[in-house]
């Protein structure tokens, strides 16, 4: 990736290869699908989506995407999560295997009702 820190998911995106690029413009579409209110945005020089706080974020590495769901996130999902690299508030999905969506839609959908759920007791 550029030296440059992006201001756009757009930039960050296009920091990539090409090949890289096509799996981030499909999870950032998986996402913008499972939260369509939220808004993007780079947040620790990642792509982020917010809806009543931070949804997730996403990153690219040279043999990974990461997602970051925060730890609620990945503890609701622990089971099929295991088969991935993790971390308390991350997981990693290998980028010479298929990344899982339709999963990645389920955790994200999980972080929306959890942040509107805060946000009512508010």
């Amino acid at each position: 990736m550029d030296i440059k820190k992006p201001s756009t998911i757009d930039e960050y995106i296009g920091g990539f290869p090409n090949n890289v690029q096509e799996i981030l413009k499909k999870v950032r579409t998986t996402i913008q699908k499972a939260a369509p209110d939220a808004k993007e945005k780079i947040s620790y020089s990642m792509p982020a989506f917010e809806q009543n706080g931070i949804v997730v974020y996403f990153a690219a590495f040279k043999k990974h995407i990461g997602l970051y769901a925060l730890p609620s996130g990945h503890e609701a999902f622990k089971e099929e999560l295991s088969k991935y690299k993790s971390g308390k508030g991350s997981v990693q999905f290998p980028l010479n295997a298929p990344i899982p969506f339709d999963l990645i839609t389920k955790i994200v959908k999980f972080r929306v009702k959890e942040n509107l759920e805060k946000e009512k007791k508010k």
